[in-house]
């Protein structure tokens, strides 16, 4: 039988990351910086030093990060149980909103106008993201080789070079240091590349469980995969794989619950299950496998240092990510003063629940765009 703490572990699991999955806008690196905010500073699930661990650990398997770091959270308080449970509840909220999304789309042939909203979500995100990376960025730079390290990823990736190049070439760096002061042994890690199905409910679910099994990177790497196998093929026109973008961009949660709305274009209810069990079930099986060995990781010197130096990558990515959407969100006095005020309030107010933070900023967008 479970025990009663076990039971209220996850329930107190389950109600995080259900309330996350409902607020999470502006992409992975958002969605981990509400995380680290929530399990880290409030809940004290875990130190920084491992919840640094965790996401440089996901950042080098397959699959959507920020849904692979709830699970780590989950399976950090819960076991398996709270593996599954965080990974559930995080998917579930975007997922259902996606598929109302999708019947509307499949009904009426067009999206409600969210615009006035997200203009002033995305600003307010920015802020949150940036308080995540100043609060990660203390507890990974640990000496001034790493802070260098962190300084050459931020321009390899703002210079477009590819974000899993990135991670494993800063690691790799950092075994350099390492072995610059001691010799060691090495092992090497390989990623595999899969093909995909024709298209049919089952086959739905074994094309999009082989995108799960090779998506590197963030969600928004699943775009050019699906381009490339359902548009170029004819299995999806290239609009409505345009509108599941925009789906994904406006609604909270994993940006991989898109496949949601996919597989409802291509086979209904049917191939909205299919594809959405597809896309994160090898999430839940790297996870699993994973969480237990990282302690492990950390304790071997050699693994450590290239973990450090790839926990220094992540904080990079999530500072280039956050100066690539200043670029691209911050093109007026309206969403510079969104901005301003978020940061003023996650810096000043440090106590202040995110999801205030992504709600003003809805609230704000609204309300300026009537100006």
């Amino acid at each position: 039988m479970m025990s009663v703490s076990n039971k209220s572990n996850l329930k107190e699991i389950a109600s995080l990351f259900f309330k996350l999955g409902c607020i999470a806008f502006g992409g992975p690196a958002a969605h981990i910086a509400m995380m680290e905010d929530e399990v880290v500073n409030k809940r004290k699930w875990m130190t920084k030093e491992h919840f640094l661990d965790l996401i440089g650990a996901t950042n080098l398997i397959p699959g959507p990060n920020s849904t692979e770091m709830t699970m780590h959270c989950g399976h950090e308080r819960g076991g398996w149980k709270g593996l599954f449970v965080a990974g559930f509840c995080f998917i579930f909220p975007a997922v259902v909103i996606t598929s109302i999304f999708a019947w509307l789309y499949q009904m009426y042939g067009h999206l409600p106008n969210v615009e006035p909203f997200i203009y002033g979500i995305k600003p307010a995100v920015i802020a949150i993201i940036l308080m995540a990376a100043y609060r990660l960025g203390k507890k990974a730079i640990k000496t001034t080789e790493l802070a260098v390290l962190g300084i050459i990823t931020i321009v390899a990736c703002l210079l477009g070079v590819n974000e899993f190049i990135a991670l494993f070439g800063c690691g790799f760096l950092g075994l350099l240091i390492y072995y610059s002061r001691k010799q060691s042994n090495l092992n090497t890690f390989a990623p595999f590349l899969l093909g995909m199905a024709k298209v049919g409910s089952m086959k739905i679910f074994l094309s999009f469980l082989k995108v799960g099994a090779i998506l590197y990177g963030s969600g928004y790497v699943l775009f050019a995969f699906l381009n490339t196998e359902l548009v170029d093929k004819g299995w999806l026109t290239r609009q409505e794989l345009i509108d599941a973008v925009a789906v994904g961009q406006f609604t909270p949660g994993p940006v991989l619950s898109t496949a949601t709305f996919i597989g409802w274009q291509m086979d209904g209810v049917s191939g909205a299950i299919a594809a959405t069990l597809g896309i994160f079930l090898p999430s839940f099986l790297f996870v699993l496998i994973l969480n237990p060995i990282i302690p492990r990781m950390r304790k071997s010197k050699v693994i450590g240092a290239f973990l450090d130096a790839v926990n220094v990558a992540a904080v990079a990515l999530i500072v280039a990510v956050c100066i690539e959407m200043g670029k691209n969100t911050l093109t007026d006095w309206r969403t510079t003063a969104i901005a301003i005020i978020s940061l003023v309030a996650v810096f000043v107010f440090k106590k202040l629940n995110s999801a205030f933070i992504v709600l003003g900023g809805a609230l704000g967008g609204f309300l300026l765009s009537l100006i």
